[in-house]
């Protein structure tokens, strides 16, 4: 878990981890210089639960992406799998027992990552919707232009972290759901949608990342396409992805290398080179913005 001045609802996340029927996990905590009383909830907890189950780090104050990886590339963070966690949802109780229902049926040498829907509430609990329900199978095509679900669904096994930490430390990165994704995907792993919510995610107004699920927010993520912040998480994303390029499976390099061709072609040649990568998003009007940032060159 990443914090930052979370004071208003953390104890409500932290007493949802008390209640997982799954109880053999430890928390890990990097937290970005909270002014509020976010450190001393945290510390309550501390002396609440056993001895060793919260550990609490300072975080590098470069922003909630950057929080995370520098907290699961810390040499004292340690386990088989690890789930991320926002600050101010509520896991549903079977939150960790269904992930790992999931994740321990593959190979543990093998990257994987499981994810979820999850259900929208309001600041005081009531639900307001579910995040989109995506039929489409999760894969590297997928991954290269949408983020499949919200890292407080994830959950990832220890051959995914060691991915991770081969990371640059001066890296940049759009988003660590996003990168998780592209990486287990792309070297071959295996990734899991789960189409059952898994945990309450609380829609309010100081949240870094709201669901994008309303009419009007769509129309606003569809105009910052266009305006170029796609090329730019792009261009981002794929400066990384050369860092993996020789873990990447043939089949995905070649993926890679038809829609690197079509970011820099002509239209012609840019709307072949995209359609020869197969690269998707999960949705029919997903699907319809990718086609139109494509012919106005803003993918």
């Amino acid at each position: 878990m990443c914090t930052y001045n979370g004071a208003s609802f953390l104890r409500e996340q932290l007493e949802s981890f008390n209640d997982q029927t799954f109880t053999h996990w430890t928390l890990y905590v990097s937290d970005d210089g909270s002014t509020d009383e976010t450190r001393l909830i945290l510390s309550e907890f501390q002396q609440r639960w056993d001895a060793g189950r919260v550990l609490v780090f300072e975080g590098p104050h470069q922003g909630f992406a950057k929080n995370f990886i520098s907290l699961l590339q810390r040499s004292q963070v340690s386990a088989q799998y690890y789930a991320f966690s926002d600050q101010d949802d509520i896991w549903f109780n079977d939150k960790l027992e269904r992930s790992l229902a999931h994740m321990v049926r593959l190979a543990p040498d093998q990257p994987a990552l499981y994810c979820s829907r999850t259900q929208l509430v309001d600041a005081a609990r009531r639900t307001v919707g579910y995040s989109p329900l995506f039929t489409r199978p999760p894969s590297f095509q997928n991954a290269l232009v949408q983020s499949l679900a919200g890292a407080n669904t994830m959950m990832i096994n220890a051959a995914a972290r060691e991915l991770i930490m081969q990371l640059p430390p001066d890296a940049e990165i759009v988003a660590h759901d996003w990168l998780a994704y592209i990486l287990v995907t792309g070297c071959g792993g295996t990734a899991i949608y789960d189409a059952e919510p898994s945990l309450q995610y609380r829609q309010h107004g100081d949240n870094l990342i709201g669901a994008n699920t309303s009419f009007k927010q769509m129309l606003h993520r569809f105009g910052k396409m266009l305006s170029g912040r796609l090329v730019t998480w792009n261009d981002t994303n794929l400066t990384l992805l050369r860092t993996f390029k020789a873990g990447l499976t043939p089949q995905n390099r070649s993926i890679l290398e038809h829609f690197e061709r079509a970011r820099r072609s002509g239209l012609t040649s840019r709307l072949r080179a995209l359609h020869r990568s197969g690269v998707y998003r999960q949705t029919f009007a997903g699907n319809i913005t990718l086609t139109v940032a494509a012919f106005l060159a803003r993918i």
